[in-house]
């Protein structure tokens, strides 16, 4: 256990510093929004574009996979919503917020890191396949649902057109959508083109990791701490859950790729819940509170999935 928590805990010590020097004013809370704007929006596309470019699509890109981490991803999202209305009262919005954070996992500022100190570089390519398609897919998932069930939600038709809007505007999908281009089209690109797209990439994952920890200390607890802990079980066991199953049971995935899946899936709540819920000003305090204690709790967590993991 002490190995593998050696693995995990790099990764969230570079979050707690973040952490710590916006809490004791050593760096100024307006600086972790550059950071975080430098990451998403030129250091991170550029990590997307150039493992998407240079990727085996044929070899990860298999419905086996996919379905394995996104059956638990849709089950999760309809399990939350259900619990919010049902057990919590929350209204058919608010419901959809708090089901969005148990559905949206933070597969590239926690995932990427974890799964290559774990299984190394190699490990990679799966994750790749599973963040390529993950902000489109729970974009337009909980959109489309928000906007069907809440009482001033807008026609299909508009609805429609905010998912495509927010997806081309989007720079991490901007980053993938070229890296595809490359990929398909085979494209030369020149060599110091590459070069200066990997040392971007580099400073990608330490960068984030740190603004990630710089932005929590926005975030407070809300008083609605049973469904917080509820989105969180979702989140950290149930998905992950469901994934080693589908992968073992149902696709009989190859175990290195079962590894890279169902890690995948055991990761907190990503920056994005509380974007989607700040977007409709809805469930705002849960989502918070889901993002910073999910992220705290994922230091136990993954480590206890890691152990699970190494012994199939």
């Amino acid at each position: 256990m002490l190995e593998v928590f050696t693995v995990v805990l790099p990764v969230f010590l570079v979050v707690g510093a973040g952490y710590g020097a916006v809490y004791f004013n050593l760096f100024r809370d307006e600086y972790a929004d550059a950071l975080m704007k430098f990451t998403q929006n030129f250091a991170i596309p550029c990590l997307l574009f150039g493992a998407i470019a240079k990727l085996d699509l044929s070899a990860v890109f298999q419905f086996r996979l996919l379905g394995s981490f996104y059956a638990g991803s849709i089950s999760c999202f309809t399990l939350g919503c259900l619990g919010a209305v049902f057990i919590f009262k929350r209204r058919p919005g608010e419901a959809v917020v708090l089901g969005f954070c148990a559905l949206f996992a933070n597969s590239v500022l926690l995932g990427f890191p974890i799964v290559e100190r774990a299984f190394g570089a190699e490990a990679l390519g799966p994750i790749t396949a599973i963040v390529a398609i993950h902000a489109p897919f729970c974009y337009l998932l909980g959109i489309t649902t928000i906007e069907l069930v809440r009482a001033d939600g807008r026609s299909l038709p508009t609805t429609a057109k905010i998912v495509v809007k927010a997806m081309f505007k989007n720079a991490l999908m901007i980053g993938l959508a070229l890296g595809f281009t490359v990929n398909l089209t085979g494209m030369w690109l020149p060599e110091g083109l590459w070069a200066a797209t990997d040392m971007m990439a580099r400073a990608a994952l330490p960068a984030a990791l740190f603004g990630l920890g710089a932005v929590l200390v926005r975030y407070g607890l809300s008083a609605n701490i049973g469904e917080t802990f509820y989105v969180l079980t979702l989140r950290l066991v149930v998905h992950p859950l469901i994934a080693l199953f589908m992968a073992t049971q149902v696709f009989g995935l190859e175990p290195e790729v079962t590894r890279v899946v169902v890690l995948t899936a055991a990761m907190a709540p990503g920056v994005n819940a509380y974007v989607f819920a700040n977007m409709y000003d809805r469930a705002k305090g849960s989502a918070a509170g889901a993002i910073l204690l999910g992220t705290a709790g994922a230091v136990f967590s993954v480590s206890i999935w890691l152990v699970i993991l190494r012994a199939l």
